[in-house]
């Protein structure tokens, strides 16, 4: 059989994809409850291997208590402290070596209401399966082309893997049109004003276990997507460092190139959702 037979089609690939990104936790999960609300969980006994000892300085408890749903996992500390107390828990997280990459980076910490009660370092929120947002922006040409990046291979996620013009986290300190403009300047050079027809697209929505944590974490996220033309003569050009280089592609070519799995699992299926798959 030859090469081009055995490779996967883009349906194939869309089939898979989906039943990816929908997963239930590789092992039962705890509750994470935090100033009385839940935020996250965790999985058992993931938090009995840190050392107590930042957050008792602190005068915060962390201790396993019968909630609602069963047996969880309560972070008690006044509501004015929430933040600070998320931060410590992450920094003990850190210390024992079950965090993600630290990226110095504030995430906001909802309630199941989407409340924000608090926000925490990004590196944390995997594994305290803490629900997050992201965005992402598909620009076209004027001849419809789409331009799409190579992710840098010093990225602490999918290193080297294609990915769309720009995919981003919405910070703690971001709405969603915040988001969309800084992540668009730092990682494609480009202002949102000055691109056309700017629209939302549409949303991918993410629950599925997660390496992180040594393969404790679970990654609870929904991706907001816009499109954008990006006019003639401009092109894009990465501020940040995080992307090796951009390509101008024709759909058919990012269509094979995502079947073929060189991009993203979460550009894949935002790319999916602009071609109305």
């Amino acid at each position: 059989m030859s090469a081009a037979a055995q490779a996967p089609t883009f349906d194939q690939w869309l089939a898979g994809a989906r039943h990816a990104a929908q997963q239930p936790p590789a092992q039962p999960r705890q509750p994470l409850v935090v100033a009385g609300q839940v935020v996250g969980s965790v999985a058992p006994g993931f938090l009995s291997r840190i050392s107590l000892q930042r957050l008792m300085d602190k005068r915060y408890q962390l201790s396993e208590a019968e909630h609602s749903q069963g047996l969880a996992w309560h972070l008690q500390a006044p509501p004015t402290d929430t933040t600070d107390a998320l931060n410590t828990l992450a920094a003990a997280l850190r210390d024992a070596g079950l965090c993600g990459p630290w990226r110095d980076e504030q995430l906001a910490v909802t309630n199941p209401a989407g409340e924000v009660i608090g926000t925490v370092e990004r590196g944390a929120v995997r594994v305290l399966g803490m629900v997050t947002r992201a965005v992402h922006l598909v620009g076209l040409a004027p001849d419809g082309r789409m331009w799409v990046q190579k992710r840098s291979l010093t990225k602490p996620n999918n290193p080297g893997l294609w990915d769309t013009l720009m995919g981003g986290m919405v910070s703690a300190a971001d709405s969603l049109p915040q988001a969309l403009a800084r992540e668009t300047w730092e990682e494609a050079g480009l202002r949102v004003e000055a691109l056309a027809d700017v629209a939302h697209g549409g949303q991918v929505l993410f629950s599925r276990p997660s390496r992180e944590g040594g393969g404790a974490g679970f990654m609870v996220e929904r991706i907001d997507w816009f499109r954008a033309q990006v006019p003639q003569g401009m092109e894009p050009d990465n501020q940040d460092g995080e992307v090796e280089r951009f390509d101008l592609l024709p759909l058919e070519v990012v269509r094979e190139r995502v079947a073929q799995g060189a991009f993203t699992l979460e550009a894949g299926l935002v790319i999916a959702g602009f071609l109305g798959v």
